[in-house]
């Protein structure tokens, strides 16, 4: 054994944290886009709903009726979770709470994920345990870097709500960052047990899920979270920090707690495997491939997405379907919020304005699922599995054809799928909701067309496909609550699409849409085809 490996191995085994600031800043580095868009959109999110909730609920009159309906509505309380109190804070804390901590635990999961079993998969994990860096150093630097981050979304979210009440803000904040912290671990527990990536984020983002429908169920039945359902999810622990409504700081114990054990158990863990082994064995595959086309091998890596994007979206749409009759005679009610539905979606009756809105938010979800699937041919390519493919008898054309039905035809049975659910909720007439749900088809494409061209045009820019989907969604989302200028809001594709199933079909801005896509999938696809596999 040379000198410079007996180091290396005396480094990596008696100093298993050696190396883990040097790992942390370039963990740090990579993610010096991804990670400040996405706090960015979270603070944006929450910081401007106090402004927008006090142009809506004016008066203690109007907040207090508010929380007397929500006591009343199930289905509200399922999406959002309880109303405590009628000061701004509380609900601010009622409106985007749950998502706020959504949003956290999704980045920290992913940020995880990249840093530990991403790295592993490619084989450069590897190449830097050859040097001078311990065991647990990989580990320990990705879940510092979700901790940056949730400790910076943490700050910026105390600061800008500090107006409404300091401890409020406070305990919003650590109750945010604590779901994004448990999820953190959870994900370095998933990256122990999977061999791949996909496996790892899958397994977290289902975990996710769960979580959200566990808090939904817990909080349909009880109007204080107090449902022994609610506690079983980390979202719920979050809610009931009781933010803004007589703060209970021994709840955050509770995510505390878990994220000990849980980093605990991933240490544990990966103390007991080899570097890019996984505990759980892998399934074999069968003696002989059973792949005789390159579509046939895109479906094969893409139908868990599209599977579990799908049941996802018929959840939703069952909830918001449910919604919709309570919904409507809230916003009878409440003549500011019934004017933001109605920019949103359109000027027909409450429940036709609220299924618009609520039609189009799903679509703007969707978007999120085509730019991930779509962006799966730029994990192809940078991992290197990409060109054992490409040297058979296999063009980049068919190669990038199966991975681009999967995405674009994926999204319509996502809407589909949700249409159906809605449909299934709201009691209603299938035929009017598909309408307004396959609608939405031609802008999520044109999000789809975006990420397509980054990737066969500027391959490096790829991930900022992320950026545009999460501006339409941001636009869609908060834009009309804050009553942007509508040259901002039309720079969305989902602002140009009709307000279905309220208004009257209008062809010809989905028809443009569907051309601006097929132009933008066309010319990323050439692009794809005359550079370099990997530039």
């Amino acid at each position: 054994m040379t000198a410079a490996v007996a180091v290396a191995a005396r480094d990596g085994g008696s100093r298993p944290f050696a190396g883990t600031g040097t790992l942390l800043r370039f963990a740090l580095r990579r993610d010096r886009v991804t990670l400040p868009v996405w706090i960015a959109v979270t603070a944006v999110m929450v910081l401007s709903m106090p402004g927008t909730l006090e142009g809506l609920y004016g008066t203690a009159a109007e907040r207090a009726d508010l929380v007397g309906q929500l006591r009343a509505n199930s289905a509200l309380r399922a999406m959002t979770g309880p109303l405590l109190g009628d000061s701004l804070g509380a609900l601010t804390a009622w409106r985007v709470g749950v998502y706020a901590a959504v949003l956290a635990a999704g980045l920290s999961l992913l940020t995880v994920v990249r840093h530990t079993r991403d790295e592993e998969e490619s084989g450069r994990d590897e190449l830097l345990r050859a040097g001078a860096v311990g065991r647990h150093a990989p580990l320990t630097a990705a879940l510092l870097a979700a901790a940056v981050a949730d400790a910076v979304l943490a700050l910026l979210l105390a600061a800008g709500l500090s107006a409404h009440g300091t401890a409020g803000a406070v305990a919003f904040a650590l109750g945010v960052a604590g779901a994004g912290l448990v999820f953190a671990t959870m994900a370095a527990i998933a990256a122990q047990l999977t061999e791949s990536a996909r496996a790892a984020r899958g397994l977290t983002a289902g975990t996710l899920g769960a979580a959200f429908v566990l808090r939904a169920a817990g909080d349909s039945g009880t109007a204080d979270g107090s449902s022994p359902l609610t506690w079983l999810s980390p979202l719920g622990w979050a809610e009931n920090v009781r933010a803004f409504t007589g703060e209970r700081w021994w709840v955050l114990a509770v995510p505390a707690g878990a994220v000990l054990a849980q980093g605990a158990v991933a240490y544990a863990l990966a103390g007991r495997r080899d570097v890019g082994a996984g505990l759980l064995p892998a399934r074999p595959g069968p003696a002989y491939g059973r792949l005789g086309t390159a579509g046939a091998l895109a479906w094969r890596l893409q139908r868990g997405g599209v599977l579990g994007w799908s049941l996802g979206f018929l959840v939703a749409g069952v909830v918001y379907g449910a919604m919709t009759k309570g919904a409507a005679e809230l916003l009878a009610d409440n003549e500011g919020t019934r004017e933001v539905i109605a920019r949103m979606g359109g000027e027909a009756g409450p429940a036709d304005s609220f299924v618009s809105a609520m039609v189009g938010t799903l679509g703007m979800v969707a978007a999120l699922y085509v730019v991930a699937s779509a962006l799966r041919l730029h994990a192809e390519e940078t991992s290197g599995r990409a060109e054992p493919v490409l040297a058979g008898a296999v063009g980049r054309l068919r190669w990038a054809a199966g991975h681009l039905v999967a995405a674009f035809g994926g999204a319509v049975v996502l809407l589909l799928t949700a249409g159906c659910g809605y449909a299934l909720g709201y009691g209603r007439d299938l035929g009017p909701i598909l309408a307004a749900c396959l609608v939405q088809v031609s802008a999520v494409w044109v999000v789809g067309g975006a990420a397509v061209l980054l990737l066969g045009l500027l391959p490096r820019a790829a991930p900022v496909a992320w950026a545009v989907a999460g501006a339409a969604l941001l636009l869609g989302w908060i834009g009309p609550a804050l009553d942007l200028p509508g040259a901002l809001l039309d720079l969305s594709p989902f602002a140009h699409l009709p307000k279905l199933p309220g208004a009257g079909m209008e062809w010809r801005p989905v028809l443009v849409l569907l051309g601006l896509a097929g132009v933008l999938v066309a010319t990323g696809v050439v692009g794809l085809r005359r550079r370099d596999v990997g530039g």
